[in-house]
């Protein structure tokens, strides 16, 4: 949980941590994956989807690190300063405790935005330690030459397209590329390394103690400041708090674009094939993300993504994937091409790693309704949408209303060929029921008749040939016979009443085939092959989704159960990744916003009905 801490041993063990064995930092544009060893092994700058410069969480050789740990074998653990994204790590040995606090400058004060701060302040807090701190950048995924310049205590890191800087309250040493210090701290003492990005109009800023202590408790206040307008009040706090920060961490506050994960290439399963570059704005991602931060009363973050959507995901000619693209970069640029990195090995030797992401010009029909449902509850639960929202709004309902009954490659994003996806029907149903609410609501020209015409069609069309009698459930495409956990929304969606005899039964079949000791998987691949090599672990989202399903069902105590079993899946500081295994590891990217969106609206929900 969010100030729960975590043991681990600094020396020894594998070249790899565990994906779950990280936190994360930011500043709002970019962020750092800090192991619990002490060293950041991802590293972004000057934005999410930039190439990396420290990236030894996907190679341990090539990809470069930031490492900051005691000398002596030592126990480490891990949390976050309460209520905020500043990360402590401690360390514990023979003769000390040490603690290093990692975080990204933020709010009023702090220094120049387009610095990307990262400032680590390490300390002894009883007896002594001796540390050693190694920066060694590996620019462009790890592909990309560097000089290093060491001018007393900086040390300039310049490649073609980057240059950071290194200023340091130690002495440092160096060679042609990396650099390094070892010294002791005694209790109370302490040392300060600030890594900053450098150009023209910005040189080299010193990072004395004094600045370092003055940006902590800024970082501090703002994020406090900003956690303290929630709404929630309920039994679980402190992880809604901990996903609501989390979710904060992914928005990009230039454009208020929100990012599914903040990493590539994770694997979703060890030594397969399925590592995905995430660093991208999802509509369906950020549109449900959109959705828990209302919930939580966080209007400015659901009105710049709003922003985000009136200015870059605007309808475009209907093109093979649609008016819409299924994802866009976090400056709203569409062309986003998927290569692999053949001299990354990938983490654990799990290749490819990939950036970019060739799902870009998939049809998903299901995005319009996200969009279009966080689009009114946007209306609903925080100010009206304009007139030309209301345009785009009625030319995406238009569109859905003539395409809604073609094959696409749905939500799970298949490689195997476009099917006839009952989750694509829901959420064109979706699209235009909330449609037709907010026309009502507002007195808004719409073409109501015919909205409602098509609305009635896909109804009927899925419960015709989305339901299957053999199996006593909606299956994952039309006339088939396999499940798939996105089913799960119809309840959450208002499209069937959760206590329907049909649904009800859907819901035993799911829990008979998919889940797992509360732990859903998305289909199964054997069933129905999505055209990639190897198995998956369970989906976090569907885990989450599950737990609401049982709630409308009114099965609280099964929901309860569920819920609380799910909470002990995240790591040490209530994150998640993608997934988790057969043996209860995170895998794929991480932390996923995906997951702890559903987190809060399962948590939210289940709050209200147990009263």
């Amino acid at each position: 949980m969010a100030e729960t801490p975590c043991d681990a041993f600094v020396s020894g063990g594998s070249r790899y941590l565990s994906i779950a064995d990280h936190g994360l930092i930011g500043d709002l544009r970019t962020v750092a994956l800090v192991g619990t060893n002490g060293t950041i092994d991802w590293y972004c700058c000057p934005a999410f989807d930039r190439p990396s410069v420290f990236a030894s969480i996907l190679d341990a050789d090539r990809g470069g690190s930031f490492e900051l740990t005691a000398t002596v074998p030592a126990r480490t653990k891990q949390f976050y300063f309460p209520d905020t994204n500043v990360l402590i790590t401690r360390f514990f040995t023979e003769d000390g405790v040490g603690e290093v606090q990692d975080f990204m400058p933020i709010g009023e004060g702090c220094v120049e935005s387009e610095r990307h701060r990262l400032i680590r302040r390490v300390l002894c807090v009883r007896g002594s330690i001796p540390f050693r701190a190694r920066v060694a950048p590996r620019f462009g995924y790890g592909a990309e030459p560097h000089t290093l310049r060491l001018l007393g205590d900086v040390a300039v890191f310049e490649s073609t397209d980057l240059t950071l800087a290194l200023t340091a309250t130690m002495p440092l040493e160096g060679d042609d590329s990396d650099v390094w210090t070892d010294f002791k701290l005694a209790e109370g003492e302490a040392a300060v390394f600030a890594l900053d990005q450098l150009c023209e109009s910005m040189p080299p800023r010193m990072c004395a103690r004094t600045e370092a202590e003055r940006q902590f408790a800024t970082t501090v206040a703002y994020w406090r400041r900003w956690l303290a307008a929630s709404r929630y009040r309920g039994r679980w706090r402190e992880m809604v708090h901990r996903s609501a920060l989390t979710l904060k961490l992914l928005t990009y506050s230039p454009t208020g674009a929100i990012v599914a994960a903040p990493t590539t290439s994770l694997p979703e399963q060890l030594g397969g094939e399925r590592n995905w570059d995430y660093r991208y704005v999802w509509v369906r991602d950020a549109a449900f993300c959109v959705y828990a931060l209302l919930r939580l009363g966080f209007t400015g973050e659901a009105e710049a993504f709003m922003s985000f959507v009136t200015r870059h995901v605007i309808p475009g000619d209907g093109g093979p994937s649609g008016p819409l693209q299924i994802m866009y970069g976090i400056d709203g640029r569409t062309d986003l091409p998927e290569r692999e990195l053949d001299h990354l090995e990938g983490h654990q030797g799990s290749a490819p790693v990939r950036i970019g992401n060739g799902a870009a010009t998939q049809l998903q029909l299901d995005i319009y309704g996200a969009l279009i449902d966080s689009i009114y509850l946007y209306d609903k639960w925080a100010q009206p949408i304009s007139s030309d929202q209301w345009d785009q709004v009625c030319a995406l309902v238009d569109w859905v209303r003539d395409h809604w009954d073609q094959p696409d490659e749905g939500i799970w994003e298949t490689r195997g060929g476009r099917k006839n996806f009952l989750y694509s029907r829901l959420m064109c149903w979706v699209a235009i029921e909330r449609a037709i609410r907010l026309a009502n609501r507002r007195g808004l020209p719409a073409d109501l008749l015919r909205w409602r015409r098509c609305r009635d069609a896909i109804y009927r069309r899925i419960m015709e040939h989305g339901w299957s009698a053999e199996r006593r459930a909606f299956v994952q495409y039309e006339d088939g016979d396999v499940l798939d956990a996105a089913l799960l929304m119809m309840p959450l969606a208002k499209f069937v009443a959760p206590t329907d005899p049909k649904w009800l039964s859907t819901l035993d079949a799911l829990t008979q085939d998919l889940v797992s000791d509360s732990l859903v998987y998305r289909y199964d691949p054997q069933a129905a092959p999505d055209g990639l090599r190897g198995d998956e672990g369970t989906f976090s989202i569907c885990s989450f989704w599950y737990v609401e399903a049982l709630v409308r069902a009114g099965r609280l105590d099964e929901a309860r159960l569920a819920f609380e079993k799910m909470l002990t899946y995240a790591n040490h500081l209530g994150l998640y990744a993608e997934e988790i295994s057969r043996t209860g590891e995170q895998q794929g990217n991480f932390p996923q916003a995906f997951t702890h969106f559903a987190l809060i609206s399962a948590a939210f929900n289940l709050d209200r009905a147990l009263g």
